[in-house]
């Protein structure tokens, strides 16, 4: 295919992702009630399932201190456009990570020809895994990060004089960043992989910068949590679990390509 030929095929493939996109971001959009109610704003309900199982952990450990009964902040907008721009965006953003696993197969349909017969063996199942690991983030970011650094900050005060009242805009920008960044951030085995494959990195790198790597892991953890040792502990282990996943992976890739290069010489000689 001449140059041409393979914008004017990105094109569709834009073009069908950025349809889908759309389909659901009105879908989105017209499901205000639930969008809102249900999903963006549960996080910061006393009723909200992360809350309710601290709850229960609680109970079982006969201590109050990690029940959360109540999450203490107003949410207002004051802009007179502010709820009606937000509602757009925030359907956008649904509209994406609805879709996303659509997205990217689409990208990976045009990519995908362009690769040798052996890179092809090397990443199938790309789309399977990058989907799973970014449903995981979005998951961990909605139902861990979230939560827990929305009762952080609707309690923290510097003063008892000062109330926590968020503009929507803050609220909405503050949750749709912890769940789509845990989203982007689970893909680390994938770019570890990746970068393997073409030599960046190896397993013995990876090991010599663990420490340095746990020194980052409990610093975020305890940026994002609220300041007990448990809830950093919760956000700490699966981000840590990654990391160790990755070694693991690159390790993986290390002995493959041994491997070959083995049969390679044999072959050779």
């Amino acid at each position: 295919m001449s140059f041409i030929d393979h914008l004017e095929e990105l094109r569709w493939h834009l073009i069908r992702a950025l349809a889908a996109i759309l389909v659901f971001s009105i879908a989105a959009f017209v499901m205000k009630d639930f969008v809102f109610g249900t999903v963006i704003f549960g996080p910061a309900k006393p009723d909200f399932w992360t809350f309710k199982m601290l709850c229960k952990i609680s109970d079982l450990i006969n201590s109050k201190a990690l029940c959360i009964e109540s999450v203490p902040f107003k949410i207002q907008s004051r802009q007179m456009t502010g709820q009606f721009t937000m509602h757009i965006t925030t359907s956008v953003i649904t509209g994406l990570i609805v879709t996303f696993p659509y997205v990217f197969w689409e990208f990976w349909r045009f990519i995908k020809p362009g690769l040798y017969t052996t890179e092809r063996q090397n990443t199938r199942g790309a789309v399977f895994f990058v989907t799973l690991l970014f449903a995981m983030g979005v998951l961990f970011g909605y139902y861990i990060l979230a939560p827990l650094s929305v009762n952080f900050l609707a309690n923290y005060t510097v003063s008892d004089i000062v109330f926590n009242e968020f503009d929507i805009t803050s609220y909405v920008g503050t949750l749709t960043t912890l769940v789509l960044g845990s989203g982007i951030l689970f893909q680390l085995p994938i770019v570890v992989y990746v970068l393997s494959k073409i030599g960046l990195i190896t397993p013995e790198l990876m090991k010599v910068y663990r420490k340095h790597a746990i020194v980052v892991i409990l610093i975020m953890g305890a940026i994002l949590t609220p300041p007990d040792p448990l809830s950093q502990i919760l956000i700490s282990l699966p981000l840590f679990g990654l990391y160790e996943a990755s070694i693991l992976i690159s390790r993986y890739v290390a002995r493959k390509q041994r491997k070959n290069e083995l049969m390679t010489q044999k072959d050779n000689y």
